[in-house]
């Protein structure tokens, strides 16, 4: 049957039941694909011509197209194919994709949802974007310039991303007069460079997105290529929704259905396998059991459901269940644990500060995660081979690398490759909710199974009680010169001599034992906040009042303090001096040092500081004396 004949066929059934016509649509199977490779290797080409040939072009945009393609197209004239997916001005002017452009259209076998992704390399981040929903990558090569580095990166990020089905598009066989030479040699460089990163197969196809030349039917200008053309292929290839129907179930909680008192369910996306009434299930992290009583939807009750679906599951039990829990088959349940080596892509201009606390969310659950300075960085470049692993102390911004994190508790997951619902994550900066990576969990560590928590023999209670005091952690923080630590002593002098029990830990004894190994890099400037936060909850566990002077100057290493404590034991107190003061006081020098360049990563000259935005206690300088100061600090500690 040609094309024309299956639109004929389409626009009869539409003519003659358009019920029946949205019937068949609705059941089609949906395949997600990306297209990628190195600039002006035609992909927004390539999409643009799919939009065309499956007739999902609108008059009134035919006709703007042809418009555009005289106006700015790069065709001389021609329809510019391009213009329908390349929709920013700046994409326009520069002839260049920036951002992901998500397009649909459909055949009569299947429905499509195609992402365009930028091929420079400063784009990389939106190129990981858009694979992460993919279940298949056409990666596209220019006929005249073969495998060229950004080939390469696309190429190992498509199968660090888990793309398993990859189609070489050898793009603009026109402009090479259809040289089946050309085309040979091609496919033996991408050949070999493919079996170095660990790409078993591949589906090669030469093409002319600009012409037409094997897209939607055999080409007459390359009776040499006996294989599919891209339609073709794209229509039969599996989709993973039927390869995860076959995995063992899986459904992450996304909410509790509790509409009234007679009807308790868990909604949620099947991310993997099948469920049917009766299957004995296990909710997890707890590893409670049940089984299913009704399979809810809109629709009605069904007998099964399978992966993709969303739905609502009934147990016959009251069993505790909310968000972030997974439901699992109760004799094959995915695993749980808190610490975890991933490769990790990093998508913020800020790097990666290791030790620093973030958001991670992966299914519906959302965890707080510290990442550990990176193994190594992966090279997605030509020098040293795609692939190798270079040293980095962490990562910039499209970086990827594979480091060890761990999470504040037991999450349930999988290994990326088995499931990526389970198994993939993002990360989010706490203070601006900014998303800053994304990642992939390889296994969770064994150290994780070996390390286990031991409730000491004398509680933090007694020992408090021995001491006759609250624990607490008071933590001073400020600019340099501020006065932490004239402050923080004479405050550690006032409750001693009321009988209190404290211990100071400033700079002094921590940079030269504990933390000497450590510089003033913001990455070093987490990792030494980190560290003596921890030192902080061992004393309080021995019913000390602990005293610190750090300028600390994020945030978010203070919140991760505070977090580590019990509630109301961490007190901020902001030693509020202004910069010009401060400056003024600094006996050192160190102001002027760093003004002057002498003295890199200063806090108020090149390094920031973050103002604590509501402070258990403020201090301000200009007004209050150090002694002052002091009395005010106990009087709120000890009433």
């Amino acid at each position: 049957m040609s094309d024309q004949d299956v639109i004929y066929k389409t626009d009869a059934l539409i003519a003659q039941d358009i019920d029946q016509y949205l019937k068949v649509h609705e059941h089609k199977t949906m395949l997600r694909f990306i297209t990628c490779g190195s600039v002006d290797d035609g992909k927004s080409t390539l999409i643009g011509r799919l939009l065309y040939d499956s007739k999902m072009i609108f008059e009134d945009q035919l006709a703007a197209l042809e418009a555009d393609s005289k106006k700015v197209g790069t065709q001389g004239g021609e329809i510019d194919f391009a213009l329908l997916v390349d929709g920013l001005a700046a994409e326009r002017e520069q002839g260049i994709t920036i951002d992901v452009a998500y397009r649909f259209f459909a055949t009569e076998k299947r429905k499509f949802i195609v992402a365009d992704t930028p091929g420079h390399e400063q784009y990389t981040r939106n190129m990981v974007t858009g694979a992460s929903t993919a279940d298949l990558a056409v990666i596209l090569i220019d006929a005249r310039k073969g495998v060229l580095t950004q080939t390469r990166r696309h190429s190992y990020l498509a199968h660090l991303i888990g793309i398993q089905n990859i189609v070489l598009a050898i793009n603009k066989m026109d402009l090479v007069d259809y040289d089946q030479a050309v085309y040979d040699g091609i496919l033996k460089d991408y050949s070999e460079f493919a079996r170095s990163i660990g790409i078993a197969t591949f589906t090669p196809i030469p093409i002319s997105g600009f012409k037409g030349d094997n897209i939607t039917g055999p080409s007459d200008n390359m009776p040499w290529y006996k294989g599919p053309a891209l339609i073709a292929h794209l229509e039969s290839v599996e989709v993973n929704s039927a390869t995860d129907a076959g995995k063992p179930f899986r459904m992450p909680v996304q909410w509790v259905n509790r509409p009234n008192l007679d009807f308790r369910g868990f909604s949620g996306l099947i991310a993997t396998g099948a469920v049917r009434p009766g299957d004995a299930v296990r909710v997890l992290p707890s590893g409670k059991t049940s089984t299913i009583s009704r399979i809810v939807t809109l629709d009605g009750d069904l007998d099964v459901a399978v992966a993709g679906q969303s739905v609502t599951l009934c147990f016959a039990d009251e069993v505790d269940c909310s968000r972030g829990d997974v439901i699992a088959l109760a004799d094959n349940p995915p695993q749980a644990a808190d610490q975890f080596e991933a490769s990790i892509v990093w998508m913020a201009d800020e790097a990666m500060l290791p030790g620093r606390p973030y958001w991670l969310k992966i299914g519906t659950q959302t965890v707080t995660a510290t990442i550990q300075q990176p193994k190594y960085q992966v090279n997605v470049n030509d020098a040293g081979g795609v692939g190798s692993h270079l040293a980095a102390k962490t990562l910039e911004l499209n970086a990827i690398g594979v480091a060890n994190l761990s999470t504040d508790r037991q999450i349930v997951f999988e290994p990326y490759a088995a499931n990526r619902t389970l198994g993939g994550f993002v990360v989010v900066d706490k203070i601006s909710n900014a998303t800053v990576a994304a990642g992939m969990l390889h296994f969770s560590l064994r150290r994780a199974q070996n390390v286990h928590g031991r409730a000491p023999a004398v509680g933090r209670d007694f020992q408090a009680g021995l001491k006759n005091q609250r624990p607490a952690v008071l933590w001073f923080t400020g600019l340099w010169g501020a006065g932490k630590s004239t402050i923080a002593n004479l405050v550690e002098k006032k409750l001693a001599r009321m009988n209190r029990h404290t211990f100071l830990l400033d700079g002094d004894n921590v940079r030269h034992g504990l933390n000497k190994d450590l510089g003033f890099t913001d990455a070093d400037r987490v990792e030494n906040i980190r560290r003596v936060g921890e030192v902080a909850k061992l004393m309080t566990d021995a019913g000390l009042i602990v005293i610190t002077a750090f300028i600390s100057p994020f945030r978010a290493e203070r919140d991760m303090v505070r977090q580590m404590m019990q509630p109301g034991e961490f007190v901020e107190v902001h030693i509020d001096t202004p910069l010009a003061d401060a400056e003024a006081r600094d006996v050192k020098g160190l102001y002027k040092k760093a003004r002057s360049g002498e003295l890199k990563n200063f806090t108020g000259i090149d390094s920031p500081y973050e103002a604590p935005e509501d402070p258990e206690i403020r201090v301000d300088t200009t007004k209050l004396t150090a002694e002052e100061a002091a009395d005010a600090i106990v009087a709120r500690l000890i009433p």
